[in-house]
């Protein structure tokens, strides 16, 4: 027979009239869903953009703070439920060796492209000729160039915290770079000195990502580094130097969101709403503006977006 709308009307009705129970759309439990908030403000944005969302559908909500990395553990037992960026850039080892327990599961793209590299501000191409190519800094005399007084002769790259990964202080080593990797203790401090840099035109060399208003703010360029593959990160043969792995630059690609396995069990509705979480870089980096450049809070941010995007939102928890 073929079913359609009004079939499915009768048999409704049929069912109704001889007592039939049809079954329910299942429910979502009462307990807390637990979201992961990290240490850079998009990440905010993000988690509280759907813990928000989550909140107006009905559910219980509770934001934790957690190690970017540390957190697939929390995930793995149940401890934690959603984390809503997982960059392919820094995240995937992480996160393949957590879904492979069975125990974690992708969700699907965020809707943002992570780039995640060595970035320098254009004023300083001429004192290191030859960039952006990444040989360009093996140049002694440009490795000074980007050097501080704490560094010299060395150069200094400005790295994101230690918990964000990222295999800088291996890829110095294995493509054989003179610098100093120092570490950045907030994402705050990183763009704190990015802006004190580019003010006084000092040399600077760090970590910089996007979506993110840096990148847009200030003319630049990202170091190319060898093309990464996995083959870089796992078999140290491959590649320029065949003794050691990370001779290559990053990944680029999604931004993923990842959940405990049970999430869709015990919280179907959410986990739906959750999979259909989509945002673009630009509406992610004009956030991330107001909030680090502009003095909004990221609950501000998140409240506008909200009231101007309704339909997109409401779509989200099939209202």
């Amino acid at each position: 027979m073929k079913v359609t709308a009004r079939t499915h009307l009768c048999l409704g009705a049929a069912a109704v009239a001889l007592g039939l129970a049809l079954p329910a759309a299942a429910e979502d439990s009462a307990d807390p869903i637990r979201l992961t908030l990290h240490d850079w403000t998009g990440q905010l944005i993000t988690t509280t953009l759907m813990g928000e969302v989550l909140k107006a559908a009905g559910n219980n909500v509770e934001y934790v703070q957690a190690d970017y990395l540390a957190q697939f553990a929390g995930l793995e037992t149940g401890d934690l439920h959603v984390a809503m960026e997982i960059w392919e850039t820094t995240g995937r080892e992480a996160m393949d060796a957590a879904l492979a327990t069975g125990k974690v599961v992708n969700l699907g793209p965020t809707g943002m492209e992570a780039i995640e590299e060595w970035w320098y501000p254009a004023y300083m191409a001429e004192r290191c000729p030859g960039l952006p190519d990444w040989e360009a800094l093996k140049d002694p005399a440009c490795a000074e160039a980007f050097s501080t007084p704490e560094t010299a002769p060395k150069g200094r790259y400005l790295g994101g915290p230690v918990t964000w990964g990222g295999f800088d202080d291996e890829r110095v080593e294995a493509l054989g770079l003179p610098f100093e990797v120092i570490h950045a203790g907030t994402d705050a401090a990183l763009f704190a000195e990015l802006e004190s840099a580019i003010q006084r035109q000092a040399p600077i060399l760090l970590w910089v990502y996007a979506p993110h208003w840096a990148p847009a703010k200030y003319e630049g360029e990202w170091i190319r580094f060898p093309p990464y593959t996995p083959e870089c990160y796992s078999d140290p043969a491959w590649g320029i130097n065949p003794d050691m792995a990370y001779d290559c630059g990053k990944p680029t690609g999604p931004i993923w969101k990842v959940a405990w396995a049970g999430l869709e069990e015990k919280w179907p509705r959410a986990a739906a709403a959750v999979k259909a979480f989509t945002i673009s870089n630009a509406d992610m980096g004009a956030m991330i503006t107001r909030v680090d450049l502009e003095g909004a809070t990221v609950e501000q941010v998140v409240a506008d977006w909200m009231a101007a995007n309704e339909a997109t939102w409401k779509g989200w928890i099939g209202q």
